[in-house]
């Protein structure tokens, strides 16, 4: 390990850097022999010889060979300091410091316990997207990783940003800065807008003051385009703000539109700001809040909420949207449900039927695939999941033929692409097996009959990851429950098919009929 000055440091929050004593290095030109120098440095840990090839080469190209070229570039850019990486023949191992070291241990912290100095430092070493330069098309298990470093990095920075602004109402020159860099990163959020023009304003005044003049009104700000297409022009949508579960995990929620409250119980894939460019989930979003205010959240392990954490049971998911309820403050609101999400709906809906005015689930199950004791489905759902720890995010044709036929099969080309993506941004192949385990062994039978709450259930006719039976026994054992039938292959509903357009239209109405009660 390097000694306290830092002598060489990596700094991977921004385009990749190598500095010595603060000057920066020339590095080699392959951007794989930089990428693994940046992959063995944030690990920091042992790696087998074996699993580098994997990531980062090709079996025709000579993986051993290839990693051994690398690794001898990587000894030069170290110089005085090649003691650092330590390589035999099975193993490869780098311990240097970088700045991601620092950023690293407020991932899971409570930003408030830290000192505003410490955050300041930690906020000032954020150079930009990390890795921005260093994306590796190929390299999926790289880019996998890479990716959702990335999304923790965005999580700390936006995190602390939130912390500073709201730490230092009473310095407001020392305040603005992060309220406009926080506006830069969520330049749609109408209130950090307005608590920007506050700051700004009680900056211009106590300048006059010290110079006896009179404040000069700062220019209009002009009207902002939407950024992202599928966004409603008035509100956009990502304005994303961060709760902490019981156990600590950040959750991450944004609200949209403006109306009777919709709240979007937490599915998997899901992604608070990537999902308006998706067309997997940006008519969702922009149908539900044209007449609604939408609230939604990221999963835990998904998105923008907290990855890699190890509680990911039942009630542990029911636990976090009473968090994100409480968090947003709602009074009463229309419930709904999405696939897993719907037994999450079912058991919160119990606990607090004072807080839901209604209830839509769709596309659900009252027992997860497991549960439902299937010997063929288990068979060929196990088969599926075994294949997402290596194929997960990847473009494997088999793979998301087999995955994205299964959701949607009705998708075009178009679909299958964004799918890649959707999975490669919103979950990481351990989680994603982690959280199919889990979903398989949900079981809310005997929950059903204390549902006291008006509830709507839909469900694709042909849907394959969950039969039609599982929506009509969900809404037989529902005291009261309506069931409709939609004409439809999809899981997930697409735009511009007719199911999809019949179910806006009935939940529009449901919400119309209940949201007064």
């Amino acid at each position: 390990m390097n000694g306290p000055q830092h002598r060489l440091e990596l700094r991977v929050l921004g385009d990749f850097q190598v500095t010595r004593y603060g000057q920066p290095l020339d590095l080699p030109p392959s951007r794989k022999t930089r990428a693994l120098l940046a992959y063995l440095a944030v690990t920091a840990r042992q790696h087998q010889r074996e699993r580098l090839c994997e990531i980062f080469w090709d079996i025709p190209d000579d993986p051993r060979g290839a990693l051994r070229w690398s690794l001898s570039k990587i000894r030069q850019v170290l110089g005085a300091d090649e003691s650092a990486l330590s390589a035999d023949r099975n193993a490869v191992v780098l311990n240097i410091a970088t700045d991601y070291a620092q950023l690293a241990p407020l991932v899971k912290a409570d930003l408030s316990s830290h000192s505003t100095e410490e955050l300041e430092a930690v906020l000032a070493s954020i150079r930009g997207g990390f890795l921005a330069d260093l994306s590796l098309e190929r390299c999926f298990d790289y880019e996998a990783w890479r990716q959702a470093i990335a999304s923790e990095v965005e999580i700390v920075e936006l995190g602390i940003l939130r912390e500073l602004v709201e730490r230092l109402p009473g310095e407001p020159r020392r305040a603005l800065p992060f309220a406009r860099r926080l506006r830069r990163l969520l330049p749609d959020d109408a209130g950090l807008a307005a608590e920007t023009e506050a700051l700004e304003e009680k900056v211009r005044s106590a300048a006059a003051q010290a110079t006896g003049r009179a404040p000069q009104a700062a220019p209009p700000t002009p009207p902002q385009s939407p950024s992202k297409p599928g966004v409603l022009p008035q509100d956009p949508g990502r304005a994303v703000q961060f709760c902490r579960a019981l156990d600590g995990t950040r959750l991450a929620y944004a609200s949209t539109g403006s109306g009777s409250v919709i709240l979007r119980a937490a599915h998997w894939m899901s992604h608070l700001t990537f999902d308006w460019d998706s067309p997997i989930w940006r008519h969702w979003m922009r149908e539900l809040s044209r007449h609604n205010r939408l609230v939604r959240y990221d999963e835990r392990c998904n998105g923008l909420s907290q990855r890699q954490v190890v509680d990911i049971s039942f009630e542990t998911m029911v636990s976090d949207l009473e968090r994100v309820v409480e968090a947003t403050g709602l009074d009463r609101f229309t419930l709904l449900g999405l696939s897993q999400s719907c037994a999450v709906s079912i058991a919160y809906a119990i606990r607090h039927p004072e807080k839901v005015s209604g209830m839509i689930l769709y596309g659900g199950y009252v027992k997860g695939w497991r549960a439902r004791g299937d010997a063929g489905e288990i068979a060929t759902r196990e088969a599926v999941a075994t294949l997402m720890r290596e194929s997960w995010g990847k473009p494997n044709p088999m793979f998301r033929q087999a995955f994205c036929s299964m959701f949607i099969p009705g998708a075009t080309h178009e679909h299958f692409a964004w799918m890649d993506d959707l999975m490669l941004r919103t979950v990481s192949p351990d989680d994603a097996w982690r959280l199919q385990s889990a979903f398989s062994v949900i079981d809310v039978s005997d929950l059903l009959e204390k549902v006291k709450v008006p509830t709507l259930v839909l469900h694709a006719r042909d849907d394959n990851v969950a039969p039609v039976e599982s929506g009509c026994t969900m809404a037989a054992g529902i005291p009261g429950a309506r069931f409709i039938e939609l004409e439809s292959q999809n899981h997930i509903l697409l735009e511009g098919e007719p199911a999809f357009e019949e179910f806006i239209d009935h939940v529009r109405a449901f919400i119309a009929e209940t949201a007064g009660r």
